[in-house]
């Protein structure tokens, strides 16, 4: 049980939730995007591209203030959508998808096309099978942000029951460290390593398709 009086269970119980919306979600956006910018043809292709390509430059501190007010307007404080909606934006997540699509020969989607197949059976049958080691990839990076993200529940959300496991380590720590050196630094340990182990899962379980995303990187 934590100080609050919500039990422990509830912070990982949400942790869970939001993490496995957000890597689904994003790969989901990222991959319809990706798709979208590299064999469709449309107004603004390019340029919408280049707004991704510079969005890479930015670090999520430089964007506080904005998401802030955003989240705002959109009455979205308070909610499990502001932990969920802004894993939708990831550049690096578009970018990566769309390089690999391109890998996709164009000569394939024409054949389906003349088949008779839909844009969501090219994109489900053809494109997402041939661009699994990046979705591993971003779905590694993705769950790596969300499981680890303490920061949204400290500023966008005031009801405990809607927090994560990571803010109710980060708090418990603080608290100890500051009651008692020894156990602080105890407590601190423990809670780096809970937060560890599923990261590790994650990427032991998908490795084979990491290093076949940086091996297309370094044949690219």
């Amino acid at each position: 049980m934590s100080t609050s009086g919500v039990p422990v269970s509830r912070y990982l119980f949400n942790s869970v939730l939001i993490t496995a919306a957000s890597v689904a979600a994003s790969i989901l956006v990222s991959t319809a995007a990706a798709y979208a910018l590299s064999k469709k043809r449309f107004k603004l292709k390019k340029t919408l591209f280049a707004i991704n390509t510079v969005a890479l430059m930015f670090v999520p501190i430089a964007v506080t203030i904005p998401r802030f007010l955003v989240i705002v307007r959109l009455h979205l404080m308070d909610s499990f959508l502001v932990h969920i909606l802004p894993a939708l934006v990831m550049p690096v997540g578009v970018f990566l998808m769309k390089q690999f699509t391109d890998g996709v020969p164009d000569e394939v989607i024409e054949a389906a096309q003349i088949d008779g197949a839909s844009d969501l059976d090219i994109y489900w049958r053809i494109v997402l099978p041939m661009i699994k080691p990046a979705i591993a990839t971003i779905a590694i990076l993705t769950f790596q942000a969300t499981w680890n993200n303490a920061d949204t529940s400290a500023l966008y959300i005031n009801n405990e029951t809607l927090k994560t496991f990571a803010f109710y380590l980060t708090t418990l720590t603080s608290t100890a460290s500051g009651a008692n050196i020894v156990a602080g630094q105890g407590l601190a340990a423990a809670a780096t390593l809970i937060m560890f182990v599923p990261n590790l899962l994650m990427f032991i379980f998908l490795q084979s398709q990491v290093m076949s995303t940086m091996s297309h990187s370094g044949i690219k």
